[in-house]
């Protein structure tokens, strides 16, 4: 997102160094410059807002995988990570421990994995509050009428 920010702010700039150019009333050129602040708030609100609803997009993605009777749809994930765990530990303990052949893995497996990690925590933590909150938990071990 911060990249996309700074891309607006530049347009932004560059639109409003436009008008700062072409405008001779110093009236108009405030004018501009707060209509164009304006306007950068809007793009980086909406640019925000998209951001949530794609987060929540994804968390429900989670949460009705970790929901799922499917044990396969339930499972990808960690059979997926641990996959990747086992790569990484023959590259980098077994192998060269054991003298072993050392897996050749592209880089955008590494990528993958560290994305796939961040997203098995905030699965796994999404499947324990769906849990708590089925069960009337309030995070203490007690329902929410104690």
């Amino acid at each position: 997102m911060g990249l996309i920010f700074g891309a607006v702010g530049s347009l932004i700039d560059g639109v409003k160094s436009i008008f700062q150019q072409k405008l001779t009333n110093d009236a108009d050129k405030i004018e501009a410059g707060v209509k164009l602040g304006e306007l950068q708030l809007a793009l980086q609100q909406a640019l925000l807002d998209a951001d949530t609803k794609f987060a929540e997009a994804q968390q429900a993605v989670i949460v009705a995988e970790a929901q799922s009777q499917s044990v396969l749809a339930r499972n990808w994930r960690p059979l997926l990570m641990l996959t990747f765990t086992f790569a990484f530990a023959w590259n980098y303990i077994l192998a060269p421990l054991l003298g072993l052949h050392v897996l050749d893995l592209p880089q955008d497996a590494w990528t993958l994995m560290k994305i796939g990690v961040g997203g098995y925590i905030v699965g796994r933590s999404a499947e324990k509050a769906v849990a708590s909150y089925a069960a009337g938990s309030n995070g203490n071990g007690n329902t929410a009428a104690d």
